[in-house]
């Protein structure tokens, strides 16, 4: 997915307004999460919101909601305890639907994972709630974006998965027979963003790279599987990424990454170096976790080996780094976004890796599930109005064929570009056939005998 803005003039006149006050904005309050191997529920959900799995919602930012945020932006998710006891996997996610749909199809559109978090070991029904805060204040340039806002409507995903375990397995169902027998409602969350100052407009690039990529080394990775590895045996991964022309400066990838697998010897549970490349140069390389995670000890209100000592006696681990010298993450804690600073980019092709050569899988158990996309800065605004290109398309909107027509330079090429980002049609000269295209908003890219670029949407019916 790749947007380059209009001209800052038209930025300005579209989104220069003040946030004079901090601003809270909830989206969800006390969401009820259920089993995540079950069947979907049907019980209602939150007002304004669709259920997409038991273990995800989504809900749609209004045009109000985000003309209200100005240049900072916190977000902060809370989440207690139904009828789960263990350590589980939480997310946030930022959707891409079609603009004006009332609902979507979970698998159709596209999304970056803007936060990830671990809910801790929780006592059922309880009364503590876990408090997760992030800085996404990058996430406003996408939000204020006119090209994108005018094709999508942003959807905010509250997503935590849980299970209450059965017999030979343990958990909430075996343990606590007399709080969850009976029971698929696993965990509650609410979610909410707080904002203030005043905005300021910037021509942004921008493109998703992989939503919870599940990296590992056993299974081949393909274009549609979003799972497995470049190279069996290798935990490598590579993704390809272009920029447009007047490349990017402040450029920096937005990477997500925690390990997961079971077994005392899983990948949950080594650490594991992690080598990050931007065209085959390093730009990160770190260990996860090996921080004391007695902060997040309180939220853990049952008992368990992770910071119990388990060893006959009552002793908790102590609060060293070194007593925790074998973690990837702590159970209450929230999974680090690592800002990576890239510079500036030129146009044209780019990659980003990651590798993890130690990585083992044993019994071809665990994976990484990885998110990752790039932001920056463009040096021109929108290629219409600053390289001197433009076309109109007649008529708009349109029923069946399509007449292109320029300011003189000669077009090469085109293509239509879905409401998910998927090229739906290539053509060349100055008609385009829009028969057989389902109703709705595209956008058409004009490629020029000059090899600039400019884009137009335009609408089926």
């Amino acid at each position: 997915m790749k947007k380059t803005l209009l001209t800052l003039s038209l930025l300005t006149s579209l989104f220069a307004f003040k946030a004079k006050a901090q601003v809270t904005v909830p989206v969800y309050e006390d969401a009820i999460y259920y089993g995540m191997y079950e069947g979907t529920v049907s019980t209602p959900v939150p007002e304004g919101a669709q259920r997409n799995t038991n273990s995800s919602y989504g809900k749609k930012l209004t045009e109000e909601q985000i003309a209200s945020f100005g240049s900072s932006l916190t977000l902060n998710v809370s989440a207690a305890s139904n009828c789960d006891n263990y350590d589980r996997i939480g997310n946030v996610n930022l959707a891409f639907v079609p603009k004006g749909a009332t609902s979507y199809n979970y698998t159709a559109v596209e999304r970056i994972e803007i936060a990830r978090f671990i809910t801790p070991f929780m006592v059922p029904d309880g009364n503590v709630y876990v408090p997760f805060t992030w800085d996404v204040s990058n996430v406003l340039d996408i939000l204020h974006d006119p090209e994108l806002s005018t094709t999508y409507d942003f959807w905010v995903e509250l997503e935590i998965y849980g299970y209450q375990g059965g017999p030979g397995q343990g958990g909430a169902a075996v343990e606590y027979p007399a709080i969850c027998t009976g029971r698929n409602d696993v965990y509650r969350g609410s979610l909410e963003f707080v904002s203030e100052g005043t905005y300021v407009p910037k021509n942004t690039y921008f493109e998703k790279l992989s939503h919870k990529f599940e990296l590992k080394d056993y299974v081949l990775a393909t274009e549609t599987n979003n799972q497995g590895t470049d190279e069996l045996n290798e935990t490598v991964r590579t993704i390809p990424f272009t920029v447009p022309e007047g490349g990017a400066t402040n450029a920096k990838f937005y990477f997500i990454n925690s390990n997961h697998g079971s077994g005392t010897n899983g990948e949950e549970y080594v650490r594991r170096w992690h080598y990050v490349f931007l065209d085959g140069v390093q730009k990160l390389s770190y260990r996860p976790g090996g921080v004391s995670c007695v902060p997040f000890f309180e939220y853990n209100t049952q008992p368990n080996c992770i910071y119990y000592l388990c060893d006959g006696t009552s002793n908790t681990r102590p609060d060293t780094n070194s007593a925790w010298s074998w973690n990837n993450w702590c159970p209450g804690d929230k999974i680090p976004t690592r800002v990576i600073n890239l510079g500036a980019l030129t146009a044209g092709a780019h990659e980003f890796k990651i590798d993890i050569p130690s990585a083992v899988f044993f019994n071809n158990d665990g994976y990484f599930p990885m998110s990752v996309y790039v932001q920056g800065e463009t040096a021109t605004a929108g290629t219409d109005s600053f390289n001197g290109l433009s076309f109109t398309m007649s008529p708009n909107p349109a029923k069946d064929i399509v007449t292109i027509t320029t300011n003189g330079d000669a077009i090469q090429s085109f293509s239509v570009i879905n409401t998910i980002g998927q090229v739906v049609l290539k053509g060349s000269g100055t008609s385009i056939d829009m028969r057989n295209l389902q109703n709705g908003v595209y956008m058409v890219k004009a490629e020029f005998n000059n090899g600039r670029q400019a884009t137009k949407k335009i609408v089926k019916e």
